[in-house]
């Protein structure tokens, strides 16, 4: 399938005669372009207005749409707009005030005289600034730009727009607030001395974008030194969306994952991560491909079984692949009655239609495994249970919870559905508290 990744919106004037609407959809066509949503804007006596979106897959090709749709006769285009540049300007994010000042005492309860009374509370007890500040509900997200998305080393600032959207989803799904940090450094050692510093900003730290192994290193420092939740979102939070995916894949033909062999090709972050949340899950036995001498052996202390790639395909019951290599899996290395997920984007490692049509039992790509299910959830559900860690009994707990949630047929339910990340945050706090870890974070 082509992946169209550029939306583009003309606004034009179509004259009022037969067929003029499918002549531009015609031009539109011809030129390679998906025509999106048609919204009619105004009808006139002698033309409609609409708005008309064209996806396309480059902005050569959406140049060349548009010159086209200009060429039909009756049609006036009066504006052309890119969709996503649209809606990143001026940003996407921006904070506002939870109380209205309104009057003098207003400001006097506030801030000063009135503010002093809650400093002086703070200075007595530190824990109440859960209660009394934003602290309790806010998470910052911390990145250096070195791994985005699959851009790979975009710097800081080039990274910003993604940040953001990171904290419209925190705010939007689960009212946590959510405020992108950029740390200009590509030494892990500094990076984790910047965080240290500034961490008592927030409530949680979620670290974002970050190059591997530098996100290990970085994770696992925070993690010992801060008294709160951290989490590596590339990490984790795929990990439990994938989770849940391969759970209900595996229900999908009458199958146990615990008594699975699992097969994960490609230990990158997500990779790695995927892997050693599937051991703790309690699969009986997970091997593991990649041509990195260092991630196979990292693996392989967490409990994993280092093998070649013809050997994984040979002996697992479910192959999860983040290789970022399209069109590593051959047709003729999928074994009769094995789930396959390939889970790259924007190309996966085989087309589900082709791993089915050689014998899989089932296969799906990476599009519904979105990690905006996961890490909403999992930060409120830690504040909620003001537990300082987010843990692999947590993850776990998320990933079942978003697996039962599914609809019939589905691998993962809809991230669009905030009731989804409310039954998340329930779980990972009740969750919390069953393992003591309740109201064990500090500022």
């Amino acid at each position: 399938m082509r992946k169209l990744s550029v939306d583009t919106v003309l606004r034009v004037r179509i004259k009022h005669r037969v067929g003029q609407l499918a002549k531009v959809a015609t031009a539109i066509a011809e030129e390679g372009g998906l025509l999106g949503d048609i919204v009619t804007l105004g009808i006139g006596s002698e033309d409609t207005f609409r708005e008309i979106t064209v996806e396309t897959e480059s902005d050569e090709q959406a140049a060349r749409v548009v010159d086209a749709v200009r060429r039909v006769d009756g049609i006036e285009v009066a504006g052309v707009a890119d969709r996503v540049f649209e809606a990143h300007k001026g940003g996407k994010i921006h904070s506002r005030s939870r109380v209205t000042v309104e009057q003098v005492r207003d400001l006097r309860t506030i801030y000063t005289p009135g503010v002093a009374r809650v400093v002086r509370e703070l200075q007595r007890d530190p824990t109440r600034a859960f209660e009394l500040t934003s602290l309790g509900n806010s998470v910052g997200i911390f990145t250096n730009g070195t791994r985005v998305l699959g851009l790979g080393d975009t710097g800081a600032l080039a990274s910003l727009p993604v940040m953001e959207g990171k904290a419209v989803i925190y705010d939007l799904f689960a009212g946590v607030s959510a405020t992108p940090i950029l740390v200009d450094t590509r030494d892990p050692e500094e990076f984790v001395r910047i965080v240290e510093r500034i961490a008592g900003s927030f409530g949680g730290i979620h670290l974002e974008d970050i190059r591997s192994p530098d996100c290990y290193f970085i994770e696992d420092q925070l993690k010992s030194r801060l008294q709160k939740p951290v989490m590596h979102d590339d990490q984790h939070g795929t990990a439990t969306v994938a989770l849940a995916a391969t759970i209900n894949a595996c229900r999908l033909i009458l199958r146990e994952l615990k008594n699975a062999v699992v097969g994960q090709i490609g230990l990158g972050a997500a990779g790695s991560a995927i892997a050693r949340l599937i051991i703790s899950y309690g699969v009986r036995e997970v091997l593991v491909t990649d041509p990195s001498p260092v991630a196979l052996e990292r693996m392989v202390g967490f409990g994993a079984r280092a093998v070649d790639l013809p050997t994984l395909l040979g002996e697992a019951d479910v192959v999860i692949a983040t290789s970022g290599r399209p069109g590593l899996i051959q047709a003729s290395q999928i074994k009769k009655g094995q789930v396959v997920l390939a889970l790259s984007n924007p190309d996966p490692e085989i087309d589900p239609d082709t791993a089915v049509a050689a014998g899989a039992a089932y296969a799906s790509d990476g599009r519904s495994i979105n990690n905006a299910l996961a890490f909403p959830g999992l930060f409120a559900g830690a504040f909620r249970a003001r537990s300082r860690a987010i843990t692999p009994e947590m993850l776990i707990e998320a990933a079942t919870t978003l697996a039962g949630l599914a609809e019939p047929g589905e691998l993962v339910p809809s991230p669009l559905m905030k009731q989804v990340h409310a039954e998340v945050a329930s779980a990972v706090a009740a969750r919390a508290r069953e393992i003591g870890l309740e109201g064990t974070a500090r500022p």
